[in-house]
């Protein structure tokens, strides 16, 4: 037997799956790291619990399924994204702790760079917005915050990456320095219409150029992992950004089709084909994942907060026990008894990207209680969902005929529900759920020869459930309305 190993490193946890190469899943193992708060809106993780995580889940899976590295024919990575490593390229030790993506500390930075009408420039080159969400503003905080470290990232002691550069520069003992076109696009400092690092946006952020990986194709050669981590040398095959890895993986791979993750934050992304499409709603021109010659690209819509809110209403409000008590209690009221919850807790995403609006619950009234809360909790996720898929129907230009989606809330119903009445298009769930890792098994597999093509790959994408919209377009819209103007409540807030 032989199989594929796909690494899922994220924000709150590493995960590891093993697949064989008729892209069932085998086994799969997962691990917790601490999440640092140091300031408010400062958000850190330590690099080190990130690799250690990582490598203990990789081998975890392994012995679960009686696996030897050997019967590995590659390995891919998919991880979080523009959370922002340095390194020292003598001894592979961070010199910080990285910056999450979440983390807002570069907001002035980028209001000054707005100041200097280079808002344009950075969005025609990058797809991207001036924001704190990307990696760019954060590196070049560690530059200049960090004692010593921008005199030596010029003389080139320096490695910056993404957590995927990050993993491979560990797992192939400082051999690669590599990082894939996804996670590239997402950093602030790459050209997506020539595929290439840009040296006046470098200029304009005061990165050298030095600390760079080499780009890559998702599927491509990343190197060889040290034989010692796992017991073999394993050929590292496909690389993606995670939300580029789950677009792969549910096979959304031609123009027109959207997939929706519901994770800490909520990712939705619509393919639109072998050319960026610019966006007048506040959406993001990105890269996906690619096995040929022909690059693609995407729309996509960023929340900040989306299953954080019902982490939230765990640990912040003790309003349930565990996350998955919040479908029945939820389900335990008819509706939220007009209580809308916005969930701005680090500003506001797509399509609004308000860094400075803050969270806010309105409608209370004395008669609303925690079901209420939570209902309301589950509405808001599916509402900022919902203000997206408008923003891409405007945008994309392209007829939308459904929505698959995955991530830990896609098992609940009632949130799918709920989404698919808003939205007004079936949601499918699909039979694997794990389509972040099964993406990057499916580019390390394209890569190691086991399928020839995207095409190839898509036809192992099968559905589990559909749910059907069961409300009026015209009550949605009414509800849609109300939300939007509990949303206006919550904007510049923090000034």
């Amino acid at each position: 037997m032989a199989y594929l190993l796909a690494l899922d490193q994220g924000t709150t946890s590493s995960r590891a799956a093993l697949f064989d190469t008729q892209g069932v899943l085998v086994a799969i193992a997962q691990e917790e790291f601490t999440q640092h708060y140091p300031r408010p809106g400062w958000v850190e993780h330590d690099p080190e619990l990130i690799w250690q995580s990582q490598l203990d889940t990789a081998r975890e899976v392994l012995a679960k399924a009686d696996v030897r590295a050997d019967q590995v024919l590659a390995l891919g990575i998919a991880n979080q994204r523009e959370t922002v490593v340095l390194w020292e390229r003598a001894t592979g030790r961070p010199v910080a702790n990285a910056i999450v993506w979440q983390d807002r500390r570069t907001a002035a930075a980028c209001e000054a760079l707005k100041a200097q009408g280079l808002e344009t420039l950075f969005r025609q080159r990058t797809g991207l917005l001036l924001d704190p969400y990307f990696s760019g503003t954060k590196l070049a905080w560690l530059l200049d915050n960090v004692p010593g470290a921008r005199e030596r990232a010029e003389r080139g002691e320096l490695a910056f990456g993404t957590v995927d550069s990050f993993l491979i520069w560990r797992l192939t003992g400082g051999r690669a320095h590599v990082t894939d076109v996804t996670n590239a696009s997402r950093t602030l400092l790459f050209d997506i219409h020539h595929r290439r690092w840009d040296d006046e946006l470098l200029g304009h952020l005061g990165v050298p150029r030095a600390l760079l990986p080499e780009v890559l194709a998702s599927a491509d050669d990343f190197g060889t992992t040290q034989a010692d981590l796992l017991g073999a040398p394993v050929r590292i095959g496909g690389v993606a950004g995670d939300q580029q890895a789950a677009l792969f993986g549910q096979a959304c791979t031609v123009p027109g089709m959207v997939k929706n993750t519901y994770g800490t934050g909520c990712f939705m992304l619509i393919h639109t084909g072998d050319a960026p499409v610019a966006s007048p709603s506040g959406l993001l021109a990105t890269a996906t994942a690619h096995a040929g010659d022909v690059p693609g690209y995407a729309l996509e819509g960023s929340i900040f907060v989306a299953g954080a809110v019902v982490q939230w209403l765990r640990d912040g409000l003790g309003i349930i026990r565990s996350s998955a008590e919040v479908e029945t209690l939820a389900a335990s009221v008819p509706d939220t008894a007009g209580v809308y919850l916005v969930p701005a807790f680090a500003g506001l995403g797509s399509p609004y990207w308000d860094a400075s609006a803050r969270g806010a619950m309105v409608g209370l009234t004395r008669g609303a209680n925690r079901a209420h809360i939570a209902r309301a909790a589950l509405e808001a996720i599916a509402f900022q969902s919902a203000d997206l898929l408008d923003a891409m129907r405007a945008d994309a230009g392209q007829r939308i005929e459904a929505m698959r989606v995955d991530g830990g809330a896609a098992v609940n119903a009632l949130l799918m529900q709920i989404q698919a009445d808003l939205l007004g298009i079936p949601v499918v769930v699909p039979r694997i759920l794990e389509t972040t890792a099964l993406g990057a098994a499916y580019l390390a597999g394209i890569r190691a020869g086991v399928w020839g093509s995207a095409a190839e790959v898509a036809a192992y994408w099968q559905s589990e459930r559909t749910y059907e919209p069961a409300i009026s377009a015209d009550e949605a819209g009414a509800r849609l309305a109300r939300w939007r103007e509990a949303v206006s409540r919550t904007r510049g807030w923090e000034t």
